[in-house]
């Protein structure tokens, strides 16, 4: 289910890696809630071994406060990637002063040790990206505009000046903003890239070529985060197989602000000559359509209308999150939820120090078929929590649902979560 990680982590820029252990393993930034800028001085490792139970494995690496080890910099961690060649996983790593580096670790979650700086862009390092072909060549890519590239040495700490090139993908060409990531299907190379092409930075695209240093040729849109947040500004993220099935793994913004992201997944297909076909964002993501009568966080929503966002309040940095701000005419999209026509009630916890409001119950499409509408009343409180209930009719099927919210004007009320009920 999306966001993929426990709500109380934020994790943009994500590189997924399946390791020898099976386990998918997940390598990003990390967002401070409520930060006013992006990233942190440190990193996380994640891991599952069935792609719905995450361990979360500490800190892998820092650049200030206790054990930092990045001995030339005390800027904070951007957007990493890691690859294992003969036993020792290497992550890849820059900075916010536009350094780079390489640390090491026997264990693909780290901790990463010995930094030392890798010279390669000159002070443009942003979003390194590494990727090891069949021949057993690792190949690093950088860049912000421009994708530079060269075959690392096999110190794996220096690349080779006579393999150098520049504009592997550009802004002009191919709508690259930032982001790369590399991976190869069936001797085909996939670049996966940051997509300024739609206005914002919300698109993760690929280009095609038949080396690892190109030329590349744009193919199209993997995923869009658009309508996500109303804050949304930029997408970071990378391509994997797991199992068996390939994924897009991208970001939302939330909060209302570009700088509060969290990870999602959704699968993804490849056409008979390897394009990928466009694919939208879900809340199941990874998962099966989600039963209507389990409970579901409100704050799962895939798509946001209106003022409406996602906000919370949290202790210890363990977060309990709402819609707020919700506002007449507002809406949140669920994709998607099953029903086997046996749910005849609805069920939403909701809060307001306001007049309240109606919450209908849509499917399909924000002006879908109405089931059932319910009245949300005052509760004295906006984290006073009352449950409210409506009936609803019977349906069957796999469906999208839309909350959409109606109500006198100015702020209505808080939805923490739904779900649809039998009757016993």
């Amino acid at each position: 289910m999306n966001p993929v990680l426990p709500l109380n982590f934020f994790v943009p820029d994500v590189e997924a890696r399946q390791w020898q252990d099976g386990r998918a393993y997940l390598y990003g930034s990390y967002d401070i809630p409520d930060g006013t800028t992006y990233c942190s001085y440190e990193y996380h490792v994640f891991s599952s071994g069935n792609f719905s139970d995450w361990t979360e494995h500490g800190v892998s690496l820092r650049t200030l406060g206790p054990n930092a080890g990045v001995p030339w910099s005390q800027s904070p961690l951007y957007a990493p990637d890691c690859i294992c060649k003969n036993g020792v996983y290497y992550l890849y790593f820059c900075t916010g002063d536009g350094s780079e580096g390489v640390a090491f670790s026997k264990s693909p979650a780290g901790p990463f040790t010995g930094a030392v700086p890798l010279q390669a862009s000159n002070g443009d390092g942003i979003d390194p990206a590494v990727f090891l072909d069949d021949d057993g060549q690792c190949y690093y890519y950088w860049g912000q505009f421009a994708v530079r590239g060269a075959r690392l040495k096999p110190s794996m700490t220096e690349v080779d000046p006579k393999t150098f090139r520049r504009n592997l993908l550009t802004d002009r060409q191919h709508g690259f903003h930032e982001g790369v990531s590399v991976r190869k299907r069936n001797g085909l190379y996939y670049m996966v890239y940051t997509d300024i092409s739609r206005g914002k930075a919300t698109c993760i695209s690929y280009a095609t070529g038949r080396s690892p240093l190109g030329p590349f040729q744009k193919g199209g849109v993997i995923i869009d985060n658009t309508g996500c947040d109303p804050k949304s500004w930029n997408n970071h993220g990378s391509i994997q197989e797991i199992d068996g099935r390939w994924y897009v793994f991208y970001h939302r913004s939330t909060h209302n602000s570009p700088y509060s992201r969290r990870v999602c997944a959704e699968p993804i297909r490849f056409e008979p000559d390897g394009s990928i076909p466009e694919v939208e964002m879900t809340t199941q993501g990874a998962s099966r359509a989600i039963a209507c009568t389990d409970y579901l966080e409100a704050s799962r929503a895939c798509l946001l209308s209106g003022k409406v966002h996602i906000d919370s309040v949290g202790v210890d940095r363990v977060y309990r999150d709402y819609l707020a701000f919700i506002e007449d005419g507002d809406w949140a999209a669920y994709k998607y939820l099953y029903f086997d026509g046996a749910a005849s009630r609805f069920m939403v916890k909701a809060a307001s120090s306001a007049y309240g409001g109606v919450i209908e119950i849509r499917l399909d499409e924000r002006d879908g078929e109405c089931i059932g509408r319910a009245v949300v009343e005052p509760t004295q409180g906006w984290q006073s929590w009352e449950a409210f209930y409506c009936g609803v009719k019977a349906v069957k099927g796999t469906h999208a649902v839309y909350l959409v919210f109606h109500g006198y004007a100015g702020r209505l009320f808080n939805v923490r979560g739904f779900q649809f009920l039998q009757e016993s």
